[in-house]
């Protein structure tokens, strides 16, 4: 039995089942995402969503759903689902669904009556094309199936409507049909394995309603071009697949492409093959280099996840080539950032004051899963070029005190990654000295103090003593600054202003490798962190002790925004919480990881089904919110249960 797998009684609860989705994507940034029931709850959602581009930046939706019909003796049973204005649900296909498994591909197992019919989705790795495979398990009679596409051809970010504009016409193919709605949109080949006839009958379906995007505070109705229907008969045991691609393909060589784009596919057996999986959901290739996405649907790649998540999207799954593809890309946006060039590569966000802290955190995760001469060897230069660039004071936004602090104005615009914005300001207004980044820059000195003295000259090893120097007036400089009477540390000082909020960015100075603080200070910490901070879901973002908590991610974007850092679960700190626990509390806190990692496990079975979304409420039930799948948090877990296995390890 499959490890996802749902089972009749759960697919056919709509209360359930209707918020449950999946996603499969192409290393192109295209993919095929809705619910496990087929029916479409996010403007997002597609069978077929693509880049075009030559229209924009963003993704659009040609293939919006895909409605099957089993015609036996003239009863036509409709396997589609969708939902319209007022609640309104048609054609209630979902009734005949048995099972949902995913292995290798999702999977539907639908039973009318003596029929069986098995439908499989798999998507092109690089092409971006749609497989849709329908396999006739049992039947007692001759059985027709047919196919009847909703075409949209918008912007994700939009509607579609009824209009005069668009072009209903198509153009036969060899196995199908090509069709093209607006001028500079690709085309969309729907092709056949086996002979189809197409009817003709183009018709806009009206009012059809988006739950999630209401739910969001935005417009949620749209119309859906429906161009006709293709008829095929199909036989006891025969499969038949249906492609959509902006390429037309050989009919003949529909059943081999798919079955090449399946067997290299990781089985979904486990929790740990899963989480495997979904990291390799981020991976995006365009004009020859190498990105992370930072999430699905909307997220683009951006610098500063980009060096927190590729880590353990990568080393803590054994795919250290995976590592040193991205970090070519992510050099050349460093390169020309500290170079003052324009960046010609996707990686958004570079002039963020943290990135480059960040990212001598990625280049010593590679010291430690690969080794450290390895990553002097390989990145030593990148590493001192970045180190010269923060010491001698060029960052616009990013200063050295005398008191060994980084210093970064916040006021006007977010610096952190707590970055959420209302009316052009922060929300959250964090500004002077900002603990994690000094804990950052704390750690980033003595790494690099490291490798010098191992691996440097005599000149290297001079330096070395010089950042000695610095990183202990840091640490004295830290600790008087951050360190309050009650054992936890502040958020961030500017002159008078003091942060008492109790916030998880503290936690990065007792994680990481080379900590400011002593044991008997970071246990303080440590333990204010997990009275307070602390859920099932990961690691909130303000204590419900301080003034302004705000735990439920819900409303219009406005209320949203205001919630977003101020209280809601965040899992990518996890890794990092429990790493800084480790460190307190060594082998007696496995145990304890342990159980902290089963409350994500079950994550896997709600939401996006195999991933983790980017947020949770901070309160109980603890909701997934916001993105359906994100890299960072991928990246956390991942680290998390790595860590688990390190030190399971060692302990036997």
């Amino acid at each position: 039995m499959s490890y996802l797998r749902f089972d009749k009684t759960q697919m056919t609860n709509l209360q359930d089942s209707l918020f449950k989705e999946f996603l499969i994507t192409s290393r192109s940034g295209a993919y095929c995402s809705t619910t496990l029931v087929g029916c479409n709850i996010r403007k997002y959602h597609g069978l077929l969503v693509v880049p075009v581009p030559q229209l924009d930046d963003e993704n659009h939706v040609l293939l919006s759903s895909l409605d099957e019909t089993v015609v036996q003796h003239g009863a036509e049973f409709n396997l589609g689902l969708h939902k319209y204005q007022g609640d309104n649900y048609s054609p209630k296909g979902h009734k005949y669904i048995s099972s949902f498994e995913w292995e290798k591909v999702p999977t539907w197992t639908y039973r009318i009556g003596g029929v069986v019919l098995k439908k499989e989705i798999s998507y092109g790795v690089f092409d971006s094309r749609l497989y849709v495979r329908y396999t006739l398990l049992e039947a007692h009679s001759k059985t027709t199936l047919r196919l009847k596409p909703y075409l949209a051809f918008r912007s994700v970010r939009q509607w579609t409507h009824e209009n005069g504009t668009a072009n209903t016409g198509y153009e036969p193919i060899d196995g199908g049909i090509r069709m093209n709605l607006y001028s500079g949109y690709p085309d969309l080949n729907m092709q056949l394995s086996k002979e189809a006839d197409f009817h003709y009958h183009p018709d806009w379906y009206r009012g059809l309603e988006y739950p999630k995007e209401r739910e969001r505070g935005y417009d949620s109705l749209e119309d859906l071009l429906v161009p006709g229907y293709f008829e095929i008969d199909i036989k006891k045991g025969e499969s038949v697949i249906f492609s959509a691609a902006m390429q037309p393909e050989s009919p003949k060589k529909l059943q081999e492409m798919m079955e090449a784009e399946i067997a290299p596919r990781l089985p979904l057996d486990s929790f740990y093959h899963c989480l495997m999986h979904a990291a390799h959901q981020f991976k995006y290739q365009h004009a020859g280099e190498n990105y992370i996405l930072a999430g699905y649907h909307w997220f683009k790649p951006r610098a500063r996840d980009t060096f927190i998540a590729m880590p353990g999207l990568t080393l803590c799954i054994g795919e250290v080539e995976e590592y040193e593809k991205y970090m070519v890309t992510a050099e050349k946006a460093i390169r020309q950032f500290i170079s003052g060039e324009p960046i010609t590569v996707k990686i958004y966000e570079m002039e963020q004051p943290d990135v480059l802290l960040w990212a001598v955190l990625c280049l010593q995760m590679y010291g430690k899963y690969v080794n450290r001469k390895s990553c002097y060897e390989k990145y030593g230069q990148l590493l001192r070029d970045i180190m010269a660039y923060i010491q001698g004071g060029k960052h616009p936004n990013l200063f050295i005190h005398e008191n060994g602090l980084l210093y970064t104005n916040g006021k006007d615009e977010p610096v952190t990654w707590m970055n959420s914005v209302a009316n052009g300001r922060p929300i959250i207004p964090r500004s002077g000295y900002i603990v994690e980044f000094n804990a950052l820059w704390y750690n980033a000195l003595k790494f690099y103090e490291q490798l010098l003295l191992e691996f440097g000259t005599e000149a290297d090893h001079h330096t070395a003593e010089l950042l000695h120097k610095e990183a202990d007036k840091l640490a004295a400089s830290f600790k008087q600054t951050f360190l309050n009477e009650h054992g936890y540390l502040l958020d961030y000082v500017d002159g008078q202003m003091m942060d008492w909020s109790v916030r998880p960015n503290q936690l990065f100075a007792i994680a990481l490798d080379f900590s400011p603080l002593t044991l008997k200070e970071r246990k303080g910490v440590l333990d204010i962190c997990t009275r307070e901070l602390v859920t099932p879901k990961g690691i909130r973002s303000l204590s419900p002790k301080s003034g302004g908590y705000n735990p439920l991610y819900v409303g219009t974007q406005v209320q949203r925004d205001y919630a977003y850092h101020q209280g809601t679960a965040w899992p990518w700190l996890t890794g990092f919480y429990l790493n800084a626990y480790l460190r307190v509390y060594k082998m007696s806190g496995v145990n304890y990881i342990e159980r902290q990692l089963i409350g994500f496990e079950e994550e896997l079975f709600y939401h996006c089904v195999g991933t983790i979304p980017e947020l949770f409420d901070g309160n109980p039930r603890f909701s997934g919110r916001g993105a359906i799948s994100f890299a960072m948090n991928v990246c956390g877990i991942l680290s998390a249960l790595h860590l688990l296995e390190k030190y399971k390890i060692e302990e036997e």
